[in-house]
């Protein structure tokens, strides 16, 4: 039977346990047994409060950094028990950022091949978020969420001045990922180490466990078929931001993410209203494609007013781009990085986005793979939403109605 333990490595905040939670998910997929072995959990479960100070991480506190080590070495050891007995992967989610802390996992699990997967993230609008996520965790309960916040930022700051990121001047085999953005940025490879192809895969593909993509309710802008704006929702609209929350009650939906227009935020809203507990975050990402000198017109208006660009638009819909306003073409990037940060920050649990024609236009594009010149064509209803699941070995697309 092949054995292998993957060890994580990165800076705190970095997506390392999300990731960690995807390698064993996917390999589970491919009929594996694979367990995680988290310091962080094991650290809270044993110590508690008593580590919620920075200096518990400050390298030059030798006492703590002894009892850090302790508790490394403890996850390790049953990390071992667990690769002596039935299992075949042990993923552990620490740190690891110096090499006397790398090559002591070395030492310790040499009875089988070691993989590294570092994560890196330098996203200051991800980072941000994610410390303040952090800063959320059971250790800071008994402190305020600001004071919390403030250590773990200055815990942060201890592991930089140690981190000491993999290189291949260093031995083994090791993985470096874009943890945002699914994306190998380099890799030390052994096809000799068992499923480095298929964690390789697994580390380097988008993930989406459950996401609802939605369009905002009814404006009067749609009934006179005006582009862009900002207006709000009709009666009728509003009516439909309530039926979306009643088809959706009792699901569980721990993050929800518009635009920044208010179209989107007010049908979101009852959504947000029966879940106080959930992440809500608008994101400018996701705001409907700007018209440029034709926001606010109706599109017969654009047509009489200014032929040349109506007929431009006509004959190549994805790659025209407004005056002083963008395109489809222009949309997908900034759309691409609205997708990135909000399934990095649902870290791989259910997300709901509520967006625009376009925008959701985009989103879909991204996920399916979609010819650029059909993009500008996909039907997105205002009473319907789309459920979309993909992974290595399930890719689920459908289309619902909510009235």
């Amino acid at each position: 039977m092949n054995k292998l333990c993957v060890a994580l490595a990165g800076l705190p905040a970095r997506g390392k346990s999300t990731l960690a939670k995807r390698i064993q998910h996917g390999l589970e997929q491919l009929g594996s047994r694979a367990a995680i072995f988290n310091n962080g959990a094991l650290r809270r479960k044993l110590l508690g409060e008593n580590t919620a100070s920075p200096e518990f991480f400050n390298p030059a506190n030798e006492e703590a950094r002894l009892q850090r080590e302790r508790l490394a070495v403890m996850n390790m050891e049953q990390a071992r028990v667990w690769l002596r007995g039935e299992g075949e992967v042990a993923v552990i989610d620490a740190t690891h950022g110096t090499l006397g802390q790398r090559e002591m996992l070395r030492e310790m699990l040499n009875e089988h091949p070691v993989l590294f997967v570092e994560c890196v993230n330098e996203d200051p609008l991800l980072l941000d978020l994610s410390m303040r996520r952090k800063a959320k965790l059971s250790e800071f309960v008994h402190i305020s969420e600001e004071l919390a916040l403030a250590s773990f930022k200055q815990r942060v700051a201890y592991y930089e001045s140690v981190y000491m990121p993999l290189t291949h001047a260093e031995p083994g085999c090791w993985i470096r990922v874009d943890a945002a953005d699914s994306r190998v940025l380099d890799e030390a490879p052994d096809n000799n180490v068992p499923y480095y192809a298929a964690i390789r895969d697994i580390v380097s593909s988008r993930w989406v466990r459950n996401l609802y993509l939605v369009r905002h309710g009814e404006t009067s802008y749609n009934l006179e078929n005006r582009l862009g704006g900002n207006p709000p929702l009709t009666e009728n609209g509003m009516i439909q931001a309530q039926k979306l929350a009643a088809h959706f009650q009792g699901t569980h939906l721990p993050y929800i993410f518009t635009s920044t227009l208010l179209r989107a935020r007010m049908t979101a809203q009852p959504l947000q209203t029966e879940r106080p507990a959930c992440t809500s975050l608008a994101l400018s990402e996701f705001d409907e494609i700007n018209a440029g000198v034709c926001e606010n017109m109706r599109y017969t208006d654009v047509r009489d007013r200014m032929p040349e660009e109506y007929m431009a638009r006509s004959a190549d819909k994805y790659h025209y781009a407004y005056p002083g306003g963008e395109g489809y073409a222009d949309l997908q990037g900034r759309v691409a990085t609205g997708l990135r940060r909000a399934l990095f920050l649902a870290a791989e649990d259910t997300l709901l986005i509520v967006g625009h024609q376009a925008t959701n236009r985009a989103i879909l594009s991204l996920l399916l793979f979609q010819r650029p010149e059909h993009i500008p064509y996909v039907y997105i209803p205002q009473n319907q939403y789309f459920h979309i699941t993909i992974t290595q070995r399930r890719k689920l697309f459908e289309m619902t109605r909510y009235d």
